[in-house]
């Protein structure tokens, strides 16, 4: 008969944190976020380290290149998902990597005969001011010019007439050459008070843009995950069919690290795939395993097949269904805890440390804090991403309010049924483990991690906690009750929606 487990599957919405001793000294802007993501030996640091404990997940409404930038400039890493052709794959690790920190290619281009109605539909949609005027209207094409949002009035002028008549030629656009470095760009900018620098070769065919929002952006956020050679790191996703061809040529692109993609990692396909990997590029390579759910799977993935971080967590996302279509799964919370206990019992074994990564299951920032206290070395999130301007979907308005989508790698939508096969099946994916929807904007992903950081590190001061390592050691957890749950909340007050509607309402406080 089968085997019933005595403990309940738990989730993080169902405990709280302790407060611990917060020693005098201790702020929320001196609490160090470093972690490690590859497996490392005692006395050892690991082979690369987080800036920040945040991963984004390998889906398609979530990592693309743009995103997996933005993330690692602000210390985290990317995971390019690996449902596409590995041509596509590879080009969009090769962008991450050859982004240089300040020079940003073209998204929005124009003609000098596009008319100012479709320009300004382009910088409505994306939100851009500044477009080049190129004579292909490519990103790469020989610049005639720059057009901003200063250059002509939406309700004033006759939006029927040409880029050609309302833009700065190109004989008075402050431009740079390339070969010049982001500092003497910079220096440029200031010096004539200019908001974006082109830059130009010796054809005059445009090859990137310096903005001086961008410099500011830097010295607000000092905390790059760079490589050696002082590139962007950038992680990929690999699946259990084509790695042979795949792997050599994300490494050869300049991946950082690779990570297997699949719903239940707890078998024998990862483990061939992963040694195949080592016989071919060595013990240097970071590899991630999973997901998996319980202190067998971890032993499994370790032990057997070699992996350096662990992915936890089955059915958990936000746009996930697997336990609901096939009754396979575990509360996150319940399996997190009892993988990162494994992962401590073969750290003292061994001298051995794997990273585990808590993926799903995350509904708020106050569920990141939790899972980092239970253990969790890092979080991979997708639903997250997607809603920051940055992730690959296109934006779209749906009753006055800004949307995108979102959907699962087991939907029909993504095709991604290679991530879901059995291994027997030829056949295309046959039932659904994710759901197609939208979620709302929310705006730059630096403005939204900058939130969930700063609450991290504000309850890591509440735990007396000045590393994350500190924090999982020092966190003292307890389950809640229904009544506590709601007793946390607001209760018996009015809340108003603006400073308008208290005034309107012409109330006064008396006490």
């Amino acid at each position: 008969m089968a085997t019933i487990l005595e403990d309940t599957s738990r989730t993080f919405s169902e405990y709280l944190l302790i407060p611990r001793l917060t020693r005098k000294g201790q702020r929320a802007d001196l609490v160090d976020l470093g972690t490690p993501l590859g497996s490392f030996a005692k006395q050892k640091t690991g082979r690369l380290k987080l800036n920040i404990p945040v991963v984004s997940a390998c889906m398609q409404a979530v990592s693309g290149t743009q995103l997996s930038i933005a993330l690692a400039r602000q210390g985290g890493l990317g995971f390019i998902f690996c449902s596409q052709p590995i041509e596509t794959q590879v080009e969009m690790v090769r962008q991450v990597k050859s982004h240089k920190a300040g020079f940003v290619q073209s998204d929005s281009n124009v003609q000098m005969n596009t008319t100012l109605a479709e320009v300004t539909e382009l910088m409505n949609r994306t939100g851009h001011s500044t477009v080049p005027v190129t004579d292909d209207g490519t990103a790469t094409g020989k610049l005639q010019g720059i057009i901003t949002d200063k250059d002509f009035w939406e309700f004033e002028d006759d939006l029927q007439r040409t880029v050609g008549e309302h833009m700065t030629p190109y004989s008075d656009v402050i431009h740079g050459n390339e070969g010049i470095s982001l500092r003497e760009a910079n220096e440029l900018l200031h010096q004539h008070k200019k908001d974006c620098l082109p830059i130009v070769n010796n054809k005059g065919c445009l090859i990137a843009l310096v903005f001086k929002k961008d410099y500011v952006d830097h010295q607000r956020h000092p905390m790059e995950l760079l490589d050696e050679s002082k590139r962007l790191c950038v992680g990929a996703a690999i699946n259990t069919h084509d790695y042979k061809e795949r792997v050599p040529a994300l490494l050869e692109a300049g991946a950082d690290a690779l990570c297997f993609d699949s719903s239940d990692g707890f078998t024998e396909y990862q483990m061939e795939g992963t040694q195949w990997i080592r016989e071919n590029f060595g013990e240097k390579i970071i590899i991630g395993g999973g997901n998996v759910v319980s202190a067998e799977g971890f032993d499994y993935l370790v032990e057997v097949a070699g992996v350096d971080f662990i992915k936890v967590g089955i059915g958990g996302g936000s746009i996930c269904i697997t336990r609901e279509q096939k009754g396979v799964g575990r509360g996150q919370a319940s399996a997190l805890l009892e993988v990162a206990a494994r992962r401590d019992a073969y750290f003292e074994k061994t001298g051995i440390y794997i990273p585990i990564c808590s993926d799903g299951g995350l509904a708020n920032d106050t569920q990141v804090v939790i899972a980092l206290a239970m253990g969790a070395d890092f979080v991979m999130m997708g639903r997250y991403f997607a809603m920051t301007n940055e992730s690959p979907t296109p934006k779209t308005t749906i009753n006055g309010q800004m949307y995108k989508p979102y959907w699962g790698e087991g939907t029909l939508r993504a095709q991604n049924w290679q991530r879901y096969d059995d291994g027997m099946s030829t056949r295309k994916m046959v039932f659904e483990e994710g759901v197609d929807a939208f979620v709302p904007l929310v705006g730059p992903l630096a403005d939204v991690l900058d939130t969930t950081l700063y609450k991290l590190r504000s309850s890591m001061v509440n735990i007396g906690s000045d590393s994350l390592l500190e924090f999982r050691d020092r966190a003292v957890l307890t389950l809640v009750s229904e009544q506590s749950v709601v007793e946390g909340g607001t209760s018996s007050v009015f809340q108003f929606t603006s400073n308008r509607e208290y005034e309107d309402k012409n109330w006064s406080g008396t006490g």
